[in-house]
Formats: structure tokens, C-alpha cells, sequence
């Protein structure tokens, strides 16, 4: 059943209403506490709730669903959604600071781990490491003046404050190749800032579901935020922060949607085989209207939610949930069940989610958020899928219902291609869509290849590498190497196994 709908300058109103008091919401229980609402301040999420109970509700894959259906819990909620100048540390014309004389220390102890661990650009030294694309600062240490020994990054560049040389000759001699990345970093400098600068963040403030009658548009970041109801962003800065979350979310939205712009044009960059894969996923995702309501004559039987596995999950497992149920709202008649997995899957958070025992009924540790709302559920496993995929734990496969998601999952990446070899021949078995993304260009492109070479055709392309329309506007900085520059999820491309049909003659 759908719940009604209410405008979003209606639930902005009745927000800055109630802001002033405290909210009471029924929530159900799960085994290791409850729902709580997040806010977003400086760089993390708050979790506003009770003192004796600060984590989200969770349960383990064993517990029962009809415990605790009768509490109530009291959320407060800010008294005031201005900022106030005593809160307030640095304002938007005084984000520019140099790492080392920044006024946040977290980004004066990121300057002292740069200049320890993070070694000098300049051709004239000689290589630490052996390049691991045509981009990197490594690959200029091949010429015969390469003949000094490798040596820290001590020089902040006065432009974009960053340490970038080991000293400011380096520094003033290379400046050529420099000024290519200078404004860049300067910018990432400026959003490190400002995720720190102790103000409000408006622009995290999502949007809530609509009404079927609302369609969204797809065609850019523009179109979807102002069709979805979001509140206005008219500052870049503000967009390049909102879009670093948003972007995994309606990554995954853009391509599996009826209106993703994604298709089979001229251009559209979806294959034959893509379209069969996708249209199949998209009959679930968008089924007919049933004549569901509110009240017993409108129940109605609904079909298993479509799960999504996303492998390999580190950042992205650790995201607040309203983020991800900004995928739910795309698909107002469908149902979730996102699975994370991978070792890193649940890192620095073990304060926030204790892991529960492995037992019988729960063989793999799964950790279960139930709560979110009627239409997602979220389960995490620290483990790796290929171990899971022996156990049969997930099987079977339909491609109706199933897709897998790799968010730079570094497939041909010297460090991590040997963690892949075993999970992708049982990746290609499904039979199911695998969607892939890349930090650049090159790294998208180097994924692609090791794929092509490891299954030797048994691939089927179904969406040709390129960029990906709902990317982070941010670039993020890599502190081991200040002058590598990233951007989540800049490229989107998608294949699957490859399917033989039969035919008779």
C-alpha cells in the first residue's frame, strides 16, 4: 500500500513549523535498537535520539520480526535552521587555506601524512613505484635525468595549497605541468574546507517520494533534481557536496529506469543485448497499475523486491540511508533489498553496528536493516562473494529480479585485479546485468580490457563505456599522491555473461 502524498513545499512548511518542538514517531524495534533520523552536519551524519540508545535498527538475518511493535520514541529536533555566527568557523569567501596552516586540524594532520607518505613529482627523481597508467606523475621519471632519489613532498603550492614538491625550485621548474591540475586541486581544497567550516547544509536536506503522476527526468543532474522537488542549489560549491552522495544512488537509478537516458540510439550507448537484459529487470521495476490502495480492499499481493548486489562496498555501505532511498523513490511500485559485500564493507563502523555471531541461521554474519522504510531493505556482509557464491547463499539467479553493482571495483588494477579472478567467472554465470563504474576514464577503460582478456568473448557488452551522466561533480584528492585526482563514479559501463540462444533449422 502506498502511503498519501504530500507536496514538498508542503513538508518544508510543516517542517520549519515543527522544528521548534519535538517530534514522536512509532517505530518498530529490531534487535539492536531503532530508527532514528539523520541530520547532516560538517562532514558526518548525527543521529539525533534517545542517549541511551544512539544506533539505527538493525536486526540479524534470525530476528523476529513482531518484536517490540508498541514503542514510541521522541526525536528533538534543532530549534533553529539558521546558523548562528558563534557556530559558523569559516564563511564562503575564507574556505582557501593552505593544508598545513588550515584551520581544521583534521586537514593539518592530512598535511602531515601528505608530506610523509606522498613523494615528489618532478622527473629529475627517480621512480618509487612502477607507473600504473600513462597519467600518472610516476611515468615522467623514465628519462636519463631521473637521478636523484626520491624525495617527500615538503612545498605547499601557494595557488592551491597543497604539498606538491619537495621544494619550491621543483616546484617553479615544473610549474607548467602543475598549472594543468592547479585550479583543480585548489577547488578540492576549497570543498575539504567547506565540509569542515561548521555551517548548515541545506542541500542535504532530500527530497521525499511523489506521486506516480510526477515523472522524473533524466537527462542531467538540472532536470532530475528539479523535476524530483528538490530545494533550489544555486551555489556550485553546495552542488559538487550533494552530488558526491547522490551520485550512487542514481547511478544505479539512470541505468535500470524505463527513462534512463541510457538507450538504443544513435549515441544512447545501449546494445541489443543490453536492452534485452535491462527490459526484463524493467518489467519488474515498473509493473501495472493492480488497483492497491490504503485499507483491506486495496491489499494486494506483491511481487519478491529486486535485489541488488553491490560487491566490493566500502564508502559507499556507510552512506545515510535517506541517500539510498533516493533509488526507492525513483520506483514508486517497487520494492528494494540492496546487499552489500566485501571485507571492507562495514569498516569504522563497528561502534555504530556491532556484527552479530555467525550461527545456523545466519551463516555469513548478515547484518540486517529492515527499518528504512516499507519499500528498501539493506543487508551487510563482511565477507567475500565468491565464498558465499560456493555456499549457494544467494541462489537462484533471475534476471528479473537480480543485478549486480561495482562501484570502482578496480578489476584490472595490478593491487586488486587478483581478488576478482576467482568472483567473475561466477558473476558471468548468473546470466544476470553486472554495472560497473570507474573513478576516470582510463581506470574505466583498464577494467573493461582485463575483462575482455580474462573470459576470452564470454562477455556480452549490453552498455558501452563512456561517462556517466549523474558522476560527482567533486574531485577528490588521493593523500599518497596529492596530484592524483579522482572523481566517484565518472564512468558507467555494464555487461553480463554471455547467452547462447538455440536455433533450429
Amino acid at each position: 500500500m502506498q502511503p498519501g502524498y504530500t507536496c514538498q513545499r508542503c513538508l518544508s512548511t510543516l517542517g520549519r513549523a515543527i522544528n521548534a518542538g519535538s517530534i514522536t514517531r512509532r517505530v518498530r524495534s529490531g534487535g539492536h535498537g531503532f530508527t532514528s533520523r539523520r541530520q547532516h552536519t560538517q562532514a558526518s551524519n548525527r543521529i539525533t535520539a534517545l542517549p541511551s540508545q544512539q544506533k539505527r535498527a538493525v536486526s540479524t538475518a534470525e530476528a523476529s520480526p513482531s518484536e517490540g511493535l508498541d514503542q514510541s520514541v521522541n526525536f528533538n529536533a534543532p530549534a533553529d535552521l539558521e546558523p548562528s555566527p558563534e557556530r559558523v568557523l569559516l564563511r564562503p569567501n575564507n574556505l582557501f587555506h593552505s593544508f598545513s596552516n588550515s584551520p581544521s586540524p583534521h586537514i593539518r594532520r592530512r598535511a602531515a601524512f601528505m608530506k610523509s607518505h606522498a613523494y615528489c613529482p618532478h622527473p629529475n627523481h627517480r621512480q618509487t613505484r612502477i607507473a600504473t597508467s600513462p597519467h600518472d606523475p610516476e611515468a615522467r621519471k623514465t628519462t636519463s635525468q631521473a637521478v636523484q632519489p626520491p624525495s617527500h613532498v615538503k612545498f605547499e603550492c601557494p595557488d592551491c595549497g597543497l604539498p606538491v614538491y619537495c621544494s619550491e625550485d621543483h616546484w617553479m621548474d615544473d610549474y607548467e605541468h602543475h598549472s594543468e591540475i592547479c585550479d583543480t586541486l585548489r577547488q578540492a581544497n576549497e570543498d575539504d574546507h567547506d565540509l569542515r567550516s561548521g555551517r548548515l547544509f541545506p542541500e542535504f536536506r532530500f527530497a521525499g517520494p511523489q506521486i506516480e503522476e510526477i515523472i522524473p527526468n533524466m537527462t542531467n543532474w538540472d532536470t532530475l533534481l528539479y523535476t524530483r522537488e528538490f530545494d533550489a542549489i544555486n551555489a556550485d560549491q553546495g552542488m559538487r557536496q550533494v552530488t558526491r552522495l547522490l551520485t550512487y544512488p542514481l547511478t544505479i537509478g539512470s541505468v535500470i529506469h524505463e527513462l534512463s537516458p541510457y538507450n538504443i540510439r544513435s549515441g544512447g550507448r545501449l546494445t541489443v543485448e543490453g536492452l534485452k537484459s535491462l527490459s526484463a529487470l524493467r518489467y519488474t521495476l515498473h509493473p501495472d497499475r493492480d488497483g492497491a490502495g490504503p485499507g483491506w480492499s486495496g491489499l494486494r499481493p506483491r511481487p519478491p523486491p529486486v535485489r541488488i548486489f553491490i560487491l566490493g562496498a566500502r564508502a559507499e555501505s556507510s552512506l545515510p540511508r535517506s541517500t539510498w532511498l533516493q533509488l526507492s523513490y525513483l520506483f514508486p511500485r517497487a520494492t528494494f533489498h540492496l546487499i552489500f559485500i566485501g571485507p571492507e564493507s562495514m569498516a569504522n563502523r563497528d561502534a555504530e553496528f556491532p556484527l552479530p555471531e555467525r550461527t545456523p541461521s545466519n551463516p555469513f554474519g548478515g547484518l540486517v536493516e529492515d527499518l528504512i522504510s516499507n519499500e528498501m531493505k539493506i543487508t551487510t556482509f563482511v565477507d567475500y562473494y565468491h565464498t558465499m557464491h560456493k555456499a549457494n547463499y544467494f541462489q537462484p539467479f533471475d534476471p528479473y529480479f537480480d543485478c549486480f553493482m561495482l562501484f570502482h571495483p578496480g578489476l584490472g588494477h595490478p593491487a586488486s585485479s587478483h581478488e576478482w579472478e576467482e568472483t567473475l567467472p561466477q558473476l558471468l554465470e548468473t546470466k544476470v546485468p553486472i554495472i560497473c563504474t570507474g573513478y576516470t576514464e582510463w581506470d574505466m577503460q583498464r577494467d573493461k580490457e582485463w575483462v575482455e582478456e580474462k573470459m576470452k568473448g564470454e562477455v556480452d557488452v549490453l552498455m558501452t563505456a563512456g561517462e556517466n551522466r549523474f558522476r560527482s561533480l567533486r574531485w577528490d584528492l588521493n593523500d599518497l599522491d596529492p596530484g592524483d585526482l579522482s572523481c566517484g563514479n565518472w564512468g558507467v559501463w555494464a555487461f553480463r555473461g554471455k547467452r547462447y540462444e538455440t536455433q533450429m533449422r
